[in-house]
């Protein structure tokens, strides 16, 4: 043999060279990942400082009042900021106007419900169809159908309310059309303190989100399964029942959390087309306590425990989406 090496020589230099090659080809991928890393972090830092500034510090200062006490001289909010030093004044005093004696937000906050409740409804039996239309028969017409469905969000949501207001005025064009057709013999005060305008104009402001989330849903439904239920005997009506809608069902559950968790909280479409105590939300007595600086406090108490509540069916919709996924798979 050459050099007189022994005959496994040649073989562990090798492996020895191998070995040396793969730890610095992982070196390398470690550096490399490593490096990526850093990358991929500096391209979520402004997304992250301004998730902090206008979140997480606010929150923060939420909790810090929620948590304080109050000026008696001055009757303003004390913030303390030490959580250990939190005091649960606050939270004990909204929960006695929820459901202790005299309790005046617990009736508010159940007709904040029930308001919710039928404006979502409402918003699903008009958005369904029209996405469905939409997505179904529109054809080469589809873009231009979207593009008027979307047409709401180039205007800001006040200036449709005020739009609104025009319409439902004493002389306004829906009483002028009611009373011409005799359905009334004298023009409505609609904007008079009226439940049925605040959820119309519920229904009228938050649409459009639904509407746009049921779309990009049934768009996305493959056409080879409508075309094999038809294949298979079922007519227009039953592969809707039996395949389309349960399709479907994630994605209406999706839009309905878009809608539902704005309108718990809203209270501008109230003070626009109502002003009335009869149909205040919450959204407009937790605006009130926080304009009133005695009440600070117990607003950001309120608040907070509105978004604890708002967190029951944030995990709902999470655990099912993660339900589905897993049976997808």
């Amino acid at each position: 043999m050459p050099n007189g090496s022994s005959p496994g020589y040649g073989s562990a230099a090798a492996s020895e060279r191998r070995l040396i090659v793969a730890r610095g080809d992982l070196t390398k991928g470690w550096a490399a990942r490593a490096q990526n890393r850093w990358v991929w972090a500096g391209f979520a830092m402004p997304g992250i400082i301004w998730l902090v500034l206008l979140f997480v510090i606010p929150f923060y200062a939420v909790l810090a009042i929620a948590g304080g006490q109050l000026n008696a001289i001055f009757e303003s909010p004390v913030p303390i900021w030490n959580p250990l030093n939190w005091t649960g004044a606050n939270f004990a005093a909204v929960f006695h106007d929820l459901i202790g004696q005299g309790a005046f937000v617990g009736p508010i906050f159940v007709r904040t419900l029930v308001y919710v409740a039928v404006a979502s409804i409402l918003s699903l039996v008009i958005a369904y169809p029209a996405a469905y239309f939409v997505t179904r028969f529109a054809g080469k017409r589809k873009v231009m159908f979207l593009a008027l469905l979307v047409a709401p969000f180039w205007i800001s949501y006040m200036m449709r309310m005020l739009a609104w207001i025009d319409l439902l005025q004493t002389n306004g064009y829906v009483n002028r059309v009611l009373v011409d057709v005799h359905l009334v013999g004298q023009p409505v005060n609609w904007l008079g303190g009226k439940s049925v305008t605040v959820i119309l104009g519920l229904v009228y402001g938050y649409i459009p989100y639904l509407i746009l989330v049921l779309y990009a849903g049934l768009d996305r439904i493959d056409q080879r399964l409508l075309e094999a239920g038809r294949d298979l005997g079922l007519n227009r009506v039953r592969t809707f029942l039996r395949i389309t809608l349960p399709l479907s069902r994630q994605t209406i559950l999706t839009g309905m959390l878009i809608t539902v968790l704005p309108m718990v909280g809203d209270y501008f479409t109230n003070q626009m087309l109502s002003g009335s105590e009869s149909t205040s939300m919450i959204g407009n007595v937790i605006d009130s306590q926080l304009n009133t600086t005695s009440q600070e406090a117990q607003g950001a108490a309120l608040s907070l425990l509105l978004l604890a509540f708002l967190l029951i069916p944030m995990l709902y919709y999470v655990f099912q989406t993660r339900k589905a996924s897993e049976t997808a798979a």
